[in-house]
Parts: structure tokens; C-alpha cells; sequence
């Protein structure tokens, strides 16, 4: 199918014909097997490109196909045969019980079976944009919609294709991924070199054409014409065509594919999964990162570090194996404390294959129903004493998750967890050492807010506790702000991971701002912030509230020093990524989990969302997934998509230089000589070493640490810089220097002479032109460093490339003559070649030491800056 796709090209399909041609009157002309052999040349030199062209194409369909296949992978909670576990979505089956939480999208049609508040959100599938409440009912679930609020249980009742959302996408076909801006600008590029191409192919045709005819009529044989003759005007034809050929550059959009492909590759072995090809490339023009807190800065893995309870604060003692060693508190606060955290939670104890108990849950509830385990709750009783009537889960914008339970003696009870400063304030009491509520004084609150700031200050999540008696006569569908009783005060450890800090000064480094967006205590974000090396000594930390307050004005003063953003809301953070963008032009990548954060990741320049603790609406939103949450991944996808625009800028400046040379040599030569030293089949074979062969090696070279060492490029900073010109001319004019004296006085020069002097001297310019491509190819590695070696010989590519490029060159020389228009050289002329092409090594030296101009991007603190320059010297 590729073979096929790649021979539309019209080009190549005119050449096919001229070669046809060609045959047909050679063979009458010049004889059995002599006329063949110029037109076979040409069919084999288009079979060699084609199946080059066709056999990448499928290397990197079967590529997008891969990550297409990963992109799909989303594993759900199921109970099946008996217990709970985690299958993919693939795996359904008719029959299941599936868990639906906040922010999940229901994987298949299904039957409500039992739940709490149950929101789902239709729009994709009805374009009613009311959300629907689903209850015993209305009990019907369809795939393909979103969780907005609430959970449930869900019985299985169809999957796949025969599901509403299957049967809608039966009747619509995937338009495939649009274009990258890259490849835009780049068409736009190729488009422009085509018809230059085709400008010097038009006159280079008339050029060849008028002499032709004019020493004809000088010969005074304008009436007399010869199958060779028009063999003659055919092969001036092939030439103009196979010009245009090489002037039309189908190389840069193969480029760029070929480097996305090569960097989505490499990073989702690196944990992280670009959804969107535009992506990868914006990454490396990042100028700022906002960034959440829980999981990407910290490890995730929460334990409870220290309590508050009836007016004292104490340290939470373990053993080696993880388990507390025992503490002094009464059994009537236990019994409340219990309750609360094995009620008001979305944990849930399960069996694995080997009959171990497991905990499904969030880390933060999954830290308190451990901590309720050590000192040896009994979750099963509770659980049978206390039937849930109510729940309202966290999110991010009630900061609280609250409970109604049926207590076994009758009443109803209401259990809240959630952010300290949050629930303290709905607390009018607190549970004294014997279990009794009392009154909560100013004094005692404003003792617990210090208690609650010198757990956030030492970097521990705090969470509040806290219950009401509602009464037996009270509306269990309504849960209560106020009247609670607070029974303790959590600090729970999230420790920052070991490789953050690291990866945060590489981003400074790389002109990278980070910010941290989080819903915690401000205390605790600034000691994590801290720890992390985002909060410096200038740097301001502030409350979302408080930034949600300012006027425009005042926003663009404080952003640009906003470094810790604490208890903020998701419009919080959509408005800091929207200002970001629009008063100081960044390219803002955002981090984001919940269901919540997808107007913030699809307002940034790249979203983020998490692989681990993100719901499958933020993942939908997202442009990259970040499956580990770690924000060294989120570095690590910055400096590959600055691999990828460097390299195509590579690539481009070594295919420019080809045109140049390629296009001028033949025009010149055929005003100037009446014929051109490129035969049609050398152009073709040029043009694969140009296009197909160029990308490979140079469109797929890893980053390395000096990408990070320089910043961001700008919104509208020129692709191709002054630096790249500066290369493209100086390379082209000594290029086109030595071709024009081997071309004009190469037999003088050289000595040659005999009958085959102009085969000789025209196999030399085409040895000599191949291996400056070569040569130029290396110089191509480093755009403004001398040093072009450093890092080539663990490129396998760009080797494998270099060798096969040689190779094919000695066999087209040596032995492929008759169709090449060749004849085999001596070693002395070889060497000659080669030794002409390697001096494009030190031109291009001496070309990195000439000063130029700096092209300047804004940087992000909105100076001048610039992007990049070779050593000083």
C-alpha cells in the first residue's frame, strides 16, 4: 500500500514516462541492449526511491500504531469471580461489576446497581450539555460518557461495538492526526523551493533546448531530424523533470514525522505518552511548567507522620516493618476515630491472586485507613454497624469529603474529612480524652491553626476529622456546613522524590520557569517548594483566594514572581495559564489529574495530565500522558521536543545546500556548455542520499545536555535562522566553486584526454558532488558548534547511514556505469573526491567562527535573550 502511495507522486510518474519513452526509441535507435540502458536506469533509480520511501512510511505506521495501541490503555475496577481487580477496558465482559468513580468514563453500557450521587455528563454522546443524575430510577449508563460527580457500581450489560457510542463510531471514520505546526511552516517552505525548482527546471529545459536547435540551424541541419535527435530533447526533458525532482523538498515533512516518531518512541520507553504529535514539538519551546504538587513533585506514597488529638500533638512511632508501635489514646476517641476513617473513605479492602488483603483507594485515604489498621481497627464490623445513607466525594473545589451513617443504637451521623483550615472552621467542638465533645474556644482554635502550621511547615499534608450527630428526625439527603466536633488533626508524609530537585534546576537552567499549582496547606506547599528548589528567597507564594481577587494590573505584577500558587481552585489555575499566555506570550505546559483540570490543560500550550492519579477526562484533555507522575519524565519529554526542532533544523539547512548546489550546477553548466554534468539518474540517486537518507540520520539523533542549556525558543522566532544562512551560502559557494572548475578546466587541470576525458571529468563532479553531501551531512550535526563529532559514533543511525550512503556509491560508480552514466575511476580520483568533500569540514569551521547578528527570542522573564551560540572563541 505504501509502494503504491509513494508512486503517485507526479513527478516521478512524468519520469516514468520519459523513461517509457526513452526505451522506445532507443532501442530502434542505438540498438539491443544499448538503447535500454538510459531509460532502465531511470525505472531503477524510481523502484530504489519508492521502496526507500515506502518501507520508512510503514516503519512509522506501525510506530503510531504502537503508541495508538498504548493511548488505549485504560484499566478499570471490576469484580469479578468474586473479588476485586484491575482489567483493561478490552477485557469486559458482559456480566461485570465495574467501580465508577469521579472523572472515569464509563467503559461500556451498563445497569446502575447501587451508588452515592451519581452525576454523569451525557454531552459527547446526546449533546445535551445538563448532566444527568443516574439512581435506582433512571439506572441507565452509556459508554463513552463521563463521571462528573458521585460513584456507583455498574452491571455490564453490552461492550465494544454493540454499545450506543460503538454503533455511533461504526458510522464515522478517524480523520488521522492533522498536521503539527512544524509541518505547516515546513509545507509552506517546500512549496516555495518547488517552484523555484521548477523556475530553473523550466529554464534550464529552454536553455538546453534553444542551443540545441541553434547549432543545428548552425550546422545548417535544422531540417533533418534523427531518432537521436530526439533522444537528445528527450534526455534534456528527464533532466528538467528530475531537477524538479530534486528541488521539490519531500524530505521536510518526512523529517519532521520521522523525528516525532523517533522521540514518541523513545519517550514512551521513558514513561511518558504523547497523545498528539504537536506536542512533542511545543515541548521544546516550553518557557514555563505548572506544575501539581502530590505525586509528580512527591513519591505518592502517604503515611501518616503525626496526630493532634484532644489538645496534644504527637509523633506517630513505627517498627521496621511499617507497623505503629503503640499509643496512649483512649478507646471512646478511638472508637470516633475509627469511624470516621473507616466510613467517610473510597478505600476498599480486597484480595489479590495469592489471597493477600489489598486496599484500593486514593493515596490519602489509603494512608488513613492504613494508619486505622495499625492500631487495629476492625473495618469489616464497621462496616456492618454503620450503613452509608449519603456521600459527597472530594473534589477539588469542596476540598472536603463528607458522609451520612446510620449508627446501630438509631440516629444518623455525619462524618467529614478533608482540608484543615476548611473543616476546623465548620467545628464548634472537639473530642476530649474520654470521648466527650466540648466547646472549642478562640484561643483553642487559633492553638490548633499553629499545631495545623507547624505540621504544613515541616512539609506534611494536613487533613481534619470531624463528625455531628444529626438526630433521627434529621434529612439524610442533605449534609450539614457547620455544628461539627473535631476529633483530630492528621500530618501526613509525602516525601519528594529523590531525582526532583535535579530535574527542577535543569529546567532554571534551560530558561524554564516551574511554578507549583496545588490545592494544600501554603505552608506545606512552601516547604515542598522549598525542598524542590521552586521557592527561592525571591520568589512569592500565594493563596489562590487571594490571587483570584486581583485585578488585571495587579496580576501582571505578581505574576511573573509567582512561584508556589497554594489552595487553588482549577479556575485558579485556568486564569494563571490564560494570563501566562496572553500578557507575556509563554509556552506554558500544565500538569493536571483531576476531572477538573481540563479547561487548564486544554487552555495550555501542552497539558500533562497523569497516568497514575489522573482520571480518564483530565488523560482525554491532555496532549501528554506522564504515565510514572514523575516531573523528571516531564523534563525529559522538554528536552526531546528540542531535539526534535533542532534536528529538523538540521536537516533543513543540509537539504537547502543541496538544492542550492544541485539546481545552479545545472543550470549554469547548461547556459554555459550546452549540457548538463547531472544525468537524470545521478539527480534521483542525489536526491535519496537528500531527502529519505538525510532524514534518517539526521532527523533521529537523541538530545543531549547542551539542549538544556540554552533557552526556549520564542513564539515567533524564524525557523530558519541567520546562523543556518550563514551555513547554507558559505557551504553552497564553496561547493559550487569546485564543481564550476572541475566542470569548466577540469581536463586541463587533471591532464585527462582520449575519447572518454568528458565521461571521466562528468563521473569526478558527480563522485565530488556526492561526497561534499556527505561531508556536509556531519557539518549538519552542530548548526553553530565547531565540534560536529562529539556524539556521532553512538549514533548507529547517522553511522548506518553514512556507510550504506558510501557503499552505494563505489557500486554506482564501479559497476552500475551503463545505467548510471559512469565509468569506474581511478584511486587517485577517488581520493580526489573524497578529499574535496572532507575540506567542507574546515569551511565549515571557518564559517562558525564568522560573527553574526543573534536572532533574539523573548525570554521568559519577557527580556531579550539569546537562544544559542557556538563556544565564545
Amino acid at each position: 500500500m505504501f509502494f503504491w502511495e509513494a508512486l503517485q507522486d507526479l513527478t516521478l510518474i512524468i519520469l516514468m514516462i520519459c523513461a517509457a519513452v526513452s526505451i522506445g526509441v532507443g532501442i530502434p535507435t542505438e540498438g539491443w541492449p544499448k538503447g535500454l540502458y538510459d531509460g532502465l536506469g531511470i525505472i531503477l533509480s524510481i523502484f530504489l526511491v519508492v521502496m526507500v520511501t515506502a518501507i520508512s512510511d510503514y516503519k512509522q505506521s506501525l510506530q503510531f500504531m504502537d503508541l495508538d495501541r498504548e493511548k488505549k490503555k485504560i484499566f478499570i475496577q471490576v469484580t469479578r469471580d468474586g473479588r476485586k481487580q484491575e482489567v483493561s477496558v478490552y477485557d469486559l465482559v458482559v456480566g461485570d461489576v465495574v467501580q465508577l468513580s469521579l472523572g472515569d468514563i464509563v467503559p461500556a453500557d451498563g445497569i446502575y446497581l447501587s451508588g452515592y450521587s451519581l452525576v454523569i455528563d451525557e454531552s459527547s454522546l446526546s449533546g445535551e450539555s445538563e448532566p444527568v443524575n443516574v439512581n435506582e430510577e433512571k439506572p441507565f449508563l452509556l459508554s463513552g460518557t463521563k463521571v462528573q460527580d458521585g460513584s456507583a457500581k455498574m452491571l455490564v450489560t453490552a461492550v465494544g461495538m454493540r454499545t450506543e457510542w460503538g454503533k455511533l463510531m461504526e458510522t464515522l471514520n478517524d480523520g488521522g492526526e492533522d498536521e503539527t505546526p512544524l509541518q505547516v511552516k515546513l509545507n509552506g517552505v517546500a512549496t516555495i523551493i518547488g517552484k523555484i525548482g521548477l523556475a530553473f527546471a523550466v529554464l534550464t529545459f529552454l536553455v538546453l533546448t534553444i542551443r540545441f536547435l541553434a547549432e543545428k540551424a548552425l550546422r545548417k541541419e535544422f531540417t533533418s531530424w534523427s531518432s537521436s535527435d530526439a533522444l537528445t530533447l528527450l534526455d534534456y526533458f528527464a533532466i528538467a523533470i528530475t531537477i524538479i525532482v530534486v528541488a521539490v523538498p519531500e524530505g521536510l515533512p518526512l523529517a519532521v514525522t520521522l523525528s516525532l516518531a523517533f522521540a514518541m518512541k523513545k519517550l514512551m520507553n521513558e514513561k511518558a505518552l504523547v497523545r498528539h504529535l504537536s506536542a512533542c514539538e511545543t515541548m521544546g519551546s516550553a518557557s514555563c511548567i505548572c506544575t501539581d504538587k502530590t505525586g509528580t513533585l512527591t513519591t505518592n506514597n502517604m503515611v501518616v507522620d503525626k496526630i493532634w488529638m484532644y489538645g496534644r500533638a504527637r509523633d506517630i512511632k513505627r517498627n521496621s516493618s511499617g507497623g505503629i508501635l503503640e499509643m496512649e489514646i483512649s478507646k471512646e476517641v478511638l472508637i470516633f476515630l475509627f469511624q470516621v476513617v473507616f466510613r467517610n473513605t473510597g478505600c476498599e479492602m480486597t484480595k489479590d491472586e495469592d489471597g493477600r488483603d489489598k486496599i484500593l483507594g486514593t493515596p490519602t485515604d489509603k494512608a488513613l485507613f492504613e494508619f486505622g489498621l495499625h492500631l487495629h481497627g476492625d473495618f469489616d464490623a464497621y462496616c456492618r454497624d454503620f450503613h452509608i445513607l449519603k456521600v459527597e466525594p472530594f473534589n477539588l473545589v469542596r476540598k472536603k469529603m463528607s458522609v451520612v451513617v446510620a449508627l446501630p443504637e438509631g440516629g444518623l451521623r455525619a462524618f467529614c474529612k478533608g482540608a484543615s483550615e476548611i473543616v476546623l472552621q465548620m467545628c464548634d467542638k472537639f473530642v476530649n480524652e474520654r470521648g466527650k465533645p466540648v466547646h472549642l474556644s478562640e484561643e483553642q482554635v487559633w492553638n490548633i491553626s499553629e499545631v495545623i502550621n507547624s505540621f504544613a511547615s515541616k512539609a506534611l499534608r494536613t487533613i481534619c476529622l470531624a463528625f455531628r450527630d444529626l438526630g433521627a428526625t434529621s434529612d439524610e439527603s442533605v449534609i450539614p456546613d457547620s455544628g461539627y466536633t473535631l476529633i483530630a488533626v492528621v500530618g501526613i508524609k509525602d516525601p519528594v522524590r529523590p531525582s526532583v530537585k535535579d530535574a527542577v534546576q535543569t529546567c532554571l537552567d534551560a530558561g524554564i520557569t516551574v511554578q507549583m499549582v496545588t490545592g494544600d496547606n501554603i505552608n506545606t506547599a512552601k516547604a515542598i517548594a522549598k525542598e524542590c528548589g521552586i521557592l527561592t528567597e525571591d520568589g512569592l507564594a500565594i493563596e489562590g483566594p487571594e490571587f483570584h481577587c486581583k485585578n488585571p494590573e495587579e496580576m501582571r505584577e505578581i505574576i511573573p514572581k509567582i512561584q508556589v500558587m497554594a489552595r487553588s481552585s482549577p479556575l485558579d489555575k485556568h486564569t494563571l495559564v490564560t494570563n501566562l499566555k496572553n500578557m507575556f506570550g509563554e509556552v506554558v505546559a500544565v500538569t493536571g489529574d483531576g476531572t477538573n483540570d481540563a479547561p487548564a490543560l486544554l487552555k495550555a500550550d501542552i497539558g500533562l495530565a497523569m497516568g497514575i492519579a489522573g482520571t480518564e477526562v483530565a488523560k482525554e484533555n491532555a496532549d501528554v500522558i506522564i504515565m510514572d507522575d514523575n516531573f523528571t519524565t516531564i523534563v525529559n519529554v522538554a528536552k526531546w521536543g528540542r531535539a526534535v526542532y533542532i534536528n529538523i533544523q538540521k536537516f533543513v539547512q543540509f537539504q537547502l545546500t543541496v538544492n542550492v548546489v544541485a539546481l545552479v550546477i545545472n543550470f549554469v553548466s547548461a547556459c554555459i556548455t550546452g549540457s548538463a554534468p547531472l544525468t537524470a539518474v545521478q539527480l534521483l540517486w542525489v536526491n535519496m542520499i537528500m531527502d529519505t537518507l538525510g532524514a534518517l540520520a539526521l532527523a533521529t539523533e537523541p538530545p543531549n545536555d547542551g539542549l538544556m542549556r540554552r533557552p526556549p525558543v520564542g513564539r515567533g522566532a524564524s525557523f530558519i535562522t541567520k546562523a543556518m544562512w550563514r551555513n547554507i551560502f558559505g557551504q553552497s559557494i564553496y561547493q559550487l566553486a569546485i564543481l564550476a572548475v572541475l566542470n569548466f578546466d577540469g581536463k586541463h587541470l587533471l591532464g585527462l584526454s582520449g575519447s572518454n576525458a568528458t565521461s571521466v571529468l562528468n563521473t569526478l563532479i558527480f563522485n565530488s558532488f556526492v561526497f561534499c553531501q556527505v561531508f556536509n551531512e556531519i557539518n549538519s550535526r552542530e548548526i553553530e558548534k565547531i565540534n560536529v563529532f562529539r556524539g556521532m559514533f553512538h549514533s548507529w543511525i547517522f553511522l548506518g547511514v553514512m556507510v550504506s550512503t558510501v557503499a552505494f556509491q563505489v557500486i554506482i560508480v564501479e559497476f552500475l556505469g551503463t545505467f548510471a552514466n559512469t565509468v569506474p575511476l581511478t584511486w587517485q580520483l577517488w581520493l580526489l573526491s573524497i578529499v574535496l568533500g572532507a575540506v567542507s569540514l574546515p569551511v565549515a569551521v571557518v564559517l562558525k567562527c564568522i560573527p553574526i547578528e543573534r536572532d533574539t527570542a523573548k525570554h521568559h522573564d519577557g527580556y531579550d535573550a539569546l537562544p544559542s551560540g557556538p563556544n565564545l572563541a
